[in-house]
């Protein structure tokens, strides 16, 4: 199964990046490859979380592509400053390694877009970048398997805590769809509902749950008990 990606904001003639690092070597790699591409153009690097911070305030990235572990100010610290600094306007996607990083989850809920492993491909780097900037979650079966499934029970969640009282029957619905990761098309060709309903449906559980986007939906689906993980977490 590959990726999913839920949801769409806005598309790019030009997608500015903000890249951020420790390893020299690491960020200077995704740099060159982002830069090959007509549509993406990297207007600043970071070695740590603060220089991130600083960098995206001066650059105002579409992107700014964080790696969890950071000197100074790790990158889920970089994650909610850049998106409290921009107002959202500036997507996240964290570099991570998904055995080792017990981070990821509280990055979720952070409010990044989406994860991208630090030995990625060329081409699921390019991949994810487009996807997380327009405004889309990138959530893979890794981490629905290896970071919901092992943290979500196992920890205080860092979201609002919230019963499934609190939505009607037809939201819950919605809500589920979208952790199962469901296009708003596709829940309405599975409810029998227009797009536009599904949208309002949306809106409602969104402002009932205070969730800023559909990566914080999954996880509070899973908290709810809406829907399982399945399989292990290996």
């Amino acid at each position: 199964m590959g990726d999913r990606v839920i949801g769409t904001e806005k598309e790019f003639d030009v997608i500015r990046a903000l890249v951020a690092d420790d390893q020299a070597v690491v960020r200077t790699g995704f740099v060159n490859l982002l830069n090959t591409q007509e549509d993406i153009e990297v207007v600043g690097e970071a070695e740590d979380g603060a220089q991130a911070v600083h960098v995206a305030a001066e650059t105002r990235p579409d992107l700014a592509l964080l790696d969890i572990r950071m000197p100074h100010k790790n990158g889920i610290e970089a994650a909610r400053e850049i998106l409290a600094g921009s107002g959202g306007a500036t997507k996240v996607l964290m570099l991570t390694t998904f055995g080792h990083d017990e981070y990821v989850y509280d990055a979720l809920a952070a409010g990044a877009g989406g994860f991208l492993l630090k030995d990625a491909t060329f081409p699921e780097l390019l991949h994810a970048v487009r996807v997380v900037a327009t405004g889309n979650a990138l959530l893979s079966p890794e981490i629905t398997k290896r970071v919901i499934g092992e943290f979500v029970h196992a920890r205080a969640s860092r979201l609002p805590v919230h019963s499934v009282g609190e939505l009607t029957a037809r939201e819950a619905e919605v809500l589920t769809l979208i952790a199962r990761g469901l296009s708003n098309a596709e829940i309405a060709s599975e409810l029998t509902i227009t797009d536009h309903t599904v949208k309002t449906h949306i809106n409602r559980l969104f402002a009932k749950l205070e969730l800023r986007d559909r990566a914080q939906a999954v996880i509070v689906a899973y908290e709810l008990g809406l829907v399982q993980v399945r399989g292990g977490t290996g």
